[in-house]
């Protein structure tokens, strides 16, 4: 059985290449809903619809626990599926736990009340619709009190990266974070909260200085797999990848091998 890893484009391929690097044994399938991306401008209801159909789309490839490396997916859409349409025999996870788990230096699956934390004032930098969903936010109130949450949603970023424009990328990371340190002046750490940003890491760091804890979450969610695979060994396999797109898979492929430097061939989902 593979483990499924869905993102509305191309940004969920920095969670691919850590949990690949992390776990070489996992069979995986990775995702991308090229013809609707991004989904970071849409409303909840659709991004709700496009996620469950593209899950199911994963089952259907043979995964019976998928990841939503998508932030704005993960915020919009995960509570609700698993609240009311998820079957009992299948696992979707989102992306932001893990993160939030070592903003707040808690284990996984650490279940006790919230408490006051090291971290009192943090930015959070993602999409629209994953700033108007505050998910971070409530994910954050069941472990953590007394955090400053400020949140800038990062219009444009994404559709930059997706076109290969990073020259324009790093000019709105720069505007972005210029805008919220005119809300929050000295945040002790920042949230990529979205898995498309850590292309854009050294950007975020360079914007916005010294001395902010930048947390970024490709390498926080491989290390949390691993700690769920060491509890279902079942899921190990022989390391396999497959790689499936609602858009032209030519141009996906030709994409994502500039992200990840590395030849991608994606099939037509």
């Amino acid at each position: 059985m593979a483990v499924g890893v869905f993102d509305s484009g191309l940004g969920g391929l920095t969670v691919l290449d850590a949990v690949q690097a992390k776990l070489p044994d996992v069979d995986f399938v990775y995702f991308a809903d090229s013809a609707h991306a991004p989904y970071g401008v849409r409303d909840a209801d659709d991004i709700y619809d496009l996620t469950c159909a593209a899950v199911t789309r994963m089952w259907d490839a043979g995964c019976d626990l998928v990841i939503l490396a998508c932030n704005t997916a993960s915020a919009a859409a995960l509570r609700r599926m698993q609240e009311s349409w998820l079957p009992g025999d299948k696992r979707v996870l989102g992306v932001f736990v893990p993160m939030i788990e070592a903003l707040t230096e808690r284990g996984w699956g650490d279940n006790s009340p919230p408490r006051e934390v090291a971290v009192q004032h943090v930015a959070l930098f993602a999409t629209p619709a994953t700033v108007a969903s505050r998910a971070f936010q409530r994910e954050l109130a069941f472990r953590a009190i007394g955090v400053d949450v400020e949140a800038q949603a990062c219009g444009g970023v994404v559709d930059a990266i997706e076109d290969g424009d990073m020259i324009l990328a790093e000019a709105l990371v720069k505007s972005h974070v210029d805008a919220l340190h005119r809300k929050m002046p000295k945040p002790q750490a920042a949230i990529l909260g979205c898995t498309h940003y850590p292309l854009m890491e050294d950007a975020f760091r360079a914007a916005l200085g010294e001395g902010v804890q930048v947390y970024s979450q490709a390498q926080l969610v491989a290390d949390s797999l691993a700690d769920y695979l060491v509890r279902h060994p079942d899921m190990i396999g022989s390391g396999t990848s497959a790689y499936l797109t609602t858009g032209d898979p030519a141009r996906v492929s030709d994409r994502a091998t500039q992200f990840l430097r590395r030849k991608i061939t994606f099939d037509a989902a």
